[in-house]
């Protein structure tokens, strides 16, 4: 029994199981239809179809038979439809770092909604590291992080470049200008947790320095909770620059010989395969990182 014989069945039925009739919406021979009749009945060993008066009739088993097929038939039309139309009408799985799922993606998920409004994008927001662990056994097709790729399995490519600001509240007891490091170690540190891209960044700055990392008083998975802190004077926080530009009730610190500067990156597994619609989603991340330099330099010049 194949889908050729639920294929000409429904269409028997569909022509009051009249089988010339049906043979004529088949393109085929009024025997070749009998012949596959006879074969599906003989296959389950029951009458699909009474003949009366040189009339047939579908059976009860054949009545049967037919929600089943045409159950069958329409989800094998609705597969056909998908997966051969999956670059339009499929979906692609995206990650982002909580901070860049907190900044950028919003508006990088509006923009492919308009543009690609039949395609389903499914957004993860999660720790850079586990970002990867994700891409790395199949669960995500790409991701955007920021930090360090560990695994030789990961493509990356740069996309955006973002400073990390050194900010506290205003009444913290810290001279003016530029802050001599062996005063700026000796600060509480409010910091993301390990694992996190932006811990990684500034542990790798300091450790290239020549520097211990500092034990964190807090940590937290929350950067808008580390900004809280240090608007309240409870120590000095690490946070992407994006997320506290505008705001008035930080002082941003500057550290003597420090600079705290990360690449955003695309990341996806070497083996995998882009559809037109993630490439899409690619060239509007590559887009807003070409717009952002062209700010940047135009601000520079």
């Amino acid at each position: 029994m194949t889908l050729r014989h639920i294929r000409i069945f429904d269409a028997v039925c569909q022509a009051d199981c009249n089988l010339t009739k049906a043979a004529g919406l088949l393109h085929m021979t009024q025997p070749a239809v009998s012949l596959a009749i006879s074969e599906l009945e003989n296959y389950y060993g029951v009458k699909l179809f009474t003949r009366i008066a040189r009339r047939l009739y579908i059976s009860e088993a054949g009545k049967q038979f037919r929600v089943y097929a045409q159950g069958i038939l329409m989800t094998f039309d609705d597969m056909e439809k998908s997966i051969r139309n999956w670059d339009a009408f499929g979906r692609i799985r995206v990650g982002a770092s909580i901070s860049i799922g907190s900044v950028l993606m919003p508006e990088f998920a509006k923009i492919f909604a308009v543009q690609r409004p039949e395609t389903d994008l499914q957004v993860r927001i999660d720790r850079s590291d586990r970002l990867q662990e994700a891409l790395l056994s199949g669960e995500l097709d790409m991701a955007l992080i920021e930090g360090i790729v560990h695994d030789d399995n990961l493509v990356s490519e740069e996309f955006m470049e973002d400073a990390l600001a050194v900010i506290a509240s205003p009444d913290l007891p810290l001279p003016a200008g530029v802050i001599p490091v062996e005063l700026f170690l000796q600060q509480r540190f409010l910091l993301r947790e390990m694992g996190s891209g932006t811990r990684e960044i500034f542990a790798g700055v300091l450790t290239s320095a020549g520097y211990p990392m500092p034990e964190p008083a807090w940590e937290s998975l929350s950067t808008a909770a580390l900004i809280h802190a240090a608007e309240a004077g409870l120590g000095v926080a690490v946070v992407p620059h994006r997320m506290v530009c505008d705001n008035p009730a930080v002082r941003f610190l500057t550290v003597e010989g420090l600079v705290f500067r990360r690449k955003y990156q695309i990341v996806y597994h070497k083996n995998k395969f882009l559809t037109a619609a993630g490439q899409h989603f690619l060239e509007i991340c590559r887009n807003a990182g070409r717009q952002e330099s062209i700010k940047e330099q135009d601000h520079l010049s």
